[in-house]
């Protein structure tokens, strides 16, 4: 489907997808989607940059396997301030009043951090993977380990959000036409080509990195488990305690990105397809949630990083700093790594 086709123009200029419109929503709509855009993209920011600043005051946090976390914390940062403020402004003004090279900008900003962020979640899933599981057998996790994970995703990310600016694959306008994305509508081949290979490499297959991981993982935890019985079930807390965890990161993953994901291919894969702009407004902004989730999972569920992260949240205070409980999840993770090799099968 041509894009002029399903955007409709105004008054003004009715073939202009880059112009008021409230066709497609009243006008209260895009003000409720600027408020819920305000409030994920405030707590967004706060987040992200509280990990980033407790990494760089508390030297304990600057170790190589937390590497990939605030990598996370800064792709997270940056979809915040470029995708979420300001889809909170163009919701505000009721269309998308940046034009097409700033359609262009956003939506290659947008996806570059997005993917970035999404390649992270796969890296930090590879790295524990390796860390507990060992399957090179006596692996030590390095500095340069840490490196060039948190490398690949940012080049991974760039090699494949950069072709629409080449003219394989293009970005556009989406939903309810106050952000863009890469063009999921066009029916020309050679958009579609690109899509179902950015769906492949950017979503597809880091998912699958996601899930292998982890299920490798919580084999390992089962078996070290198993070993250490005789502790008196202090193992088997543990591994209660980093299963429920690990559940959390994928469901959390599914949660924020599948609804994106299925749309998206949903779209170029069944031509005759129709979805409301507002029905395809939710999915986005699902995606767009990652960003406060990735943080409270991935950091604050970290004992060592929420000791120093809660404080600066809570000028000097931190209700948790009692807490005595068991190990935690991320000390886990390094304590089963000395245990007795575990090979997964």
């Amino acid at each position: 489907m041509d894009n002029v086709k399903f955007a409709i123009g105004s008054k003004e200029n009715p073939l202009s997808p880059y112009s008021p419109n409230e066709a497609l929503m009243p006008r209260i709509g895009y003000t409720v989607l600027s408020i819920i855009m305000g409030v994920v993209s405030t707590a967004g920011i706060i987040l992200n940059v509280t990990v980033i600043v407790a990494t760089l005051r508390h030297r304990k946090l600057r170790q190589p396997l937390n590497y990939a976390l605030v990598n996370l914390a800064v792709a997270d940062l940056g979809a915040a301030l470029t995708g979420g403020l300001m889809t909170v402004v163009t919701n505000g003004m009721g269309y998308f009043s940046l034009g097409r090279i700033g359609c262009v900008i956003e939506g290659f900003a947008v996806a570059f951090f997005g993917i970035a962020a999404l390649c992270t979640v796969a890296v930090i899933a590879v790295e524990r993977f390796f860390v507990v599981c060992k399957p090179l057998g006596s692996f030590m996790f390095r500095t340069n380990h840490a490196v060039a994970g948190v490398a690949f995703s940012w080049v991974w990310s760039l090699i494949w959000n950069t072709p629409p600016l080449f003219g394989w694959g293009s970005y556009q306008l989406e939903g309810v036409k106050t952000s863009c994305a890469p063009n999921w509508y066009s029916r020309d081949p050679w958009n579609i080509s690109y899509i179902l290979c950015y769906f492949l490499l950017c979503f597809a297959i880091p998912f699958s990195i996601i899930v292998i991981s982890y299920s490798q993982l919580l084999w390992a935890l089962r078996q070290v488990a198993r070993l250490h019985m005789s502790e008196g079930g202090t193992t088997a807390r543990v591994e209660v305690k980093v299963a429920r965890m690990v559940i959390v990161m994928v469901l959390a993953f599914l949660l924020t990105w599948l609804p994106y994901a299925a749309f998206a291919l949903a779209v170029i894969t069944f031509h005759d397809l129709h979805i409301s702009p507002i029905i395809s407004t939710v999915p986005m902004y699902l995606a767009k949630s990652s960003t406060i989730f990735n943080p409270i999972i991935y950091i604050f569920m970290n004992k060592q990083f929420r000791d120093c992260a809660v404080p600066f949240l809570l000028c000097g205070r931190n209700p948790w700093a009692s807490d005595s409980e068991g190990i935690e999840a991320e000390t886990t993770i390094s304590t089963v790594s000395k245990s007795p090799k575990v090979s997964p099968a």
